[in-house]
């Protein structure tokens, strides 16, 4: 089940905002029935029109991109920076990132016009794990990340236990390439965990999503999820 203004977007008829006040106006039916409340829920099999119109509900499609740095993980920038869509010009279909990656976070991400595939990867209670590496200022070794493995609390926000691995350190320069796999998607979360364990982060990359992996794709280049890759992401996140 997907909101009607979602659905309404995601066929490009409008943007949510605008499709909500489609809803409002009384210019939307579901089922031959003007809808005047937002909140309402509908399905493949619902019947949708705006202004009598009926609208094509898109076949789900599911991308795994390589996103670059300096690149905004959203569908459009009012400063008019560089945003992950402006990537799939081939894509036809209105499709979004599933999670987020930071401005100056490269890696895996994936994009989908399915909103309850989203969903079903993004809540912290499904556990899907995600990989990072990252450069940290520093010298890491078991003692300072330890707390990581037991979850902690920093700037009033508690994150949930991780696992790591130490890549490598190097002395002259005092920094480290440290793994780090976990499995919720809070707002600068590896950043600041790094930083709660006095290792922040010079540069970092998602390398992999459940078992996915970014294979040969390189920055800025995307490729289909197969059948199989979405049926075991959506077993994974039961």
């Amino acid at each position: 089940m997907e909101r009607l203004q979602k659905v309404i977007a995601h066929a490009g008829v409008a943007s949510r905002r605008k499709a909500e006040q489609l809803i409002l106006d009384g210019k939307v039916k579901v089922n031959g029935q003007t809808v005047t409340t937002l909140g309402i829920k509908v399905n493949a099999t619902d019947e949708v029109s705006v202004n009598d119109v009926p609208i094509y509900q898109e076949e789900p499609v599911y991308y795994m991109f390589y996103k670059p740095r300096g690149v905004i993980t959203a569908v459009e920038d009012d400063k008019g920076r560089a945003v992950v869509t402006d990537y799939f010009t081939d894509v036809t279909q209105r499709i979004y990132p599933v999670g987020r990656l930071d401005y100056d976070t490269s890696g895996l991400l994936l994009l989908t016009n399915d909103g309850q595939f989203a969903q079903r990867l993004t809540h912290p209670k499904h556990e899907v794990e995600k990989i990072y590496v990252a450069k940290v200022k520093g010298l890491a070794d078991s003692k300072k990340l330890y707390p990581l493995t037991k979850g902690l609390r920093y700037e009033k926000v508690t994150y949930a236990p991780a696992r790591y691995e130490i890549l490598s350190t190097n002395q002259s320069n005092g920094t480290s390439i440290v793994k780090l796999m976990i499995h919720e998607g809070k707002n600068h979360q590896v950043k600041n965990m790094f930083k709660a364990v006095d290792l922040p982060v010079m540069k970092l990359k998602r390398e992999g999503y459940g078992d996915l992996t970014l294979g040969n794709l390189r920055p800025g280049q995307y490729r289909p999820l197969t059948n199989k890759e979405v049926k075991h992401l959506l077993h994974l996140s039961k």
